[in-house]
């Protein structure tokens, strides 16, 4: 009999467990496809990890989006990333609106080089990706000043891929 009563109160106990983890993967996703749908998508050239691809993804929605405050959340430090966030928006964010390609470089465990293409206003945008101190993905976002943020990376080549990120080196 008293093997019934447990049995019982595990099973509530679990399904409970299981509604309130469902909920908040439900809102989460709910969140991404609410994004995915009101972007345009990203073209991506190279091998992302999924970490780096999602967060760079998101980069790109903020931008399009000119919510300067969201994109300074993706940082994985707090140093000058509310400033750096604002001079993205005002350089790139309006490119962001229109057809954008990700070019990613190099392996992506842990940290990846993305060049950003966009499409609408011709810039070139180096960002990094990486892992933070809570094992999450973000951004470096270390450029407070606007020529910094604004400024094209010299070593890019002039469209997606041409400096061998579809190769992968083992």
């Amino acid at each position: 009999m008293a093997l019934r009563l447990k049995l019982p109160a595990l099973v509530v106990a679990a399904g409970a467990a299981g509604v309130l983890l469902t909920a908040c993967t439900a809102d989460e996703s709910l969140d991404y496809q609410s994004d995915y749908a009101n972007h345009p998508p990203l073209h991506v050239v190279g091998y992302p990890s999924r970490g780096s691809l999602e967060v760079v993804q998101k980069a790109v929605w903020r931008l399009a989006d000119g919510d300067a405050d969201a994109l300074a959340s993706l940082a994985v430090d707090d140093g000058s990333a509310d400033a750096t966030a604002r001079n993205w928006v005002k350089a790139f964010g309006a490119g962001a609106q229109g057809e954008v390609t990700a070019d990613f470089y190099d392996e992506g465990s842990t940290r990846q080089v993305v060049v950003l293409y966009f499409a609408k206003s011709g810039q070139i945008k180096e960002i990094e990706a990486r892992i933070g101190e809570d094992d999450t993905w973000g951004l470096t976002l270390a450029e407070p000043e606007p020529s910094d943020a604004g400024a094209k990376p010299t070593w890019a080549p002039a469209k997606p891929g041409g400096s061998g990120s579809r190769t992968s080196e083992k």
